[in-house]
């Protein structure tokens, strides 16, 4: 029998849910593991379950380290004209550095979910921008703004 090294039940999860009219699904869950708001760094878990839920569509800003933990994380880029980028699918043990200023995009689990480690590095306290489905920004997540709401709601 296979072991996990990870115990989610470690943790304090945060729900994320969208809005019904939103052409797709938002719902996961979020962790803090550790911040140095001083030094503009976080790090997070991130779990969806396998019931197709996504993150908002996001623009990471700052640079960020991208672990896949458990599962699978599945993501595509969306285009200014709203069309869409290669599908590409990390699996457990998959590794990606993104740099800041990125296309917008789309993410959840695989078809039996996902856990996924995020270490971010701001210079600015901004981590990423929250997108509408017209393409336009509708909020900065601040590392500030972020341990705020996870204290709050986990």
């Amino acid at each position: 029998m296979a072991q996990s090294f990870f115990d989610p039940n470690r943790y304090k999860w945060r729900e994320v849910t969208g809005e019904p009219e939103l052409s797709y699904k938002v719902r996961h869950d979020y962790t803090i593991l550790g911040c140095d708001a001083a030094a503009g760094t976080l790090d997070m878990l991130v779990r969806w379950a396998g019931d197709g839920g996504h993150c908002p569509i996001h623009r990471h800003t700052a640079t960020t380290t991208i672990l896949v933990i458990e599962g699978e994380q599945h993501l595509w880029d969306i285009h200014p004209d709203g069309s869409h980028g290669e599908y590409k699918v990390r699996s457990a043990g998959d590794y990606a550095l993104t740099v800041g200023d990125g296309l917008p995009h789309l993410e959840r689990g695989g078809d039996a979910g996902g856990v996924v480690f995020f270490g971010s590095h701001s210079t600015n306290g901004i981590l990423y921008e929250i997108l509408g489905e017209d393409m336009k920004v509708v909020a900065d997540v601040t590392i500030e703004g972020l341990m705020a709401d996870w204290e709050a709601n986990s």
